[in-house]
């Protein structure tokens, strides 16, 4: 497995155009991005840093991926991109600071895709890889589009395709900072260990896991070391495409 690498996008910037590291930025966003960053993923799965929106929250930070095959095997199986947002303000929609919103989406064998409860199960694997992990979130909201296509013309021979899509977001929740006794100066960032806590940062490195874990149920790889029982997957499908 590796941790995530690269460096924090400009996209990744505040709104005042401060580096997302820099001592204008919020601390908790920097805990949670930094936590973020020191995940170590399943080696099917090729994460990696990607210029974030601007516009859907003063502070984000994004992450795409890529799930293939076996070693050395450049089928793409599924891929995804994982947006972090932070309002220091809070937001009422979120109820909370910090935002999780994803899309996920991956190719499908014809007799997959016929089956109906098909948006149902693909639904559940979101929220079920967030209970596994024991990560508290709340607001989850989204959509699971399935979408076919068939080929005419110059494209006749090609085989017809179907591909799931998931569009998803969710709060993770947070541990409240404690509040001041009373009002003073400034008091210096906590440091150190528990010092995410204390500033009320979700565990974020626990919620990019699970997203993970979606990603590779979601391509048909099976769980991450035995068997589990209980889990279903999509088959793989056939048909490598060249990346």
């Amino acid at each position: 497995m590796a941790a995530v690498q690269g460096h924090l996008s400009n996209g990744a910037d505040g709104p005042d155009g401060t580096d997302a590291g820099g001592e204008d930025t919020p601390p908790a966003f920097r805990h949670a991005v930094t936590a973020l960053r020191g995940v170590r993923v399943r080696p099917e799965v090729e994460l990696d840093p990607t210029p974030p929106p601007r516009r859907l929250a003063p502070y984000s930070y994004a992450l795409e991926a890529v799930v293939t095959g076996a070693a050395g095997d450049d089928e793409e199986l599924a891929e995804g991109r994982l947006i972090l947002l932070h309002d220091p303000a809070g937001h009422d929609a979120w109820r909370g600071t910090f935002r999780l919103v994803t899309l996920v989406h991956a190719d499908l064998e014809p007799e997959i895709a016929a089956d109906p409860l098909l948006p149902e199960v693909c639904w559940s694997w979101l929220t079920g890889a967030l209970e596994a992990r024991g990560l508290p979130y709340g607001e989850p909201s989204g959509t699971v589009t399935r979408a076919s296509s068939h080929y005419f013309g110059a494209m006749g021979e090609r085989e017809p395709s179907t591909r799931i899509e998931i569009r998803a977001s969710w709060t993770p929740s947070d541990h409240p900072p404690p509040e001041p006794a009373h009002p003073g100066p400034r008091r210096p960032e906590p440091t150190g260990e528990g010092a995410a806590e204390r500033l009320g940062v979700p565990d974020t490195a626990g919620h990019l896991a699970a997203w993970c874990d979606l990603l590779c149920q979601i391509a048909g790889l099976p769980p991450a070391g035995a068997t589990e029982a209980g889990v279903v997957s999509l088959p793989q499908r056939r048909g490598p495409q060249a990346r």
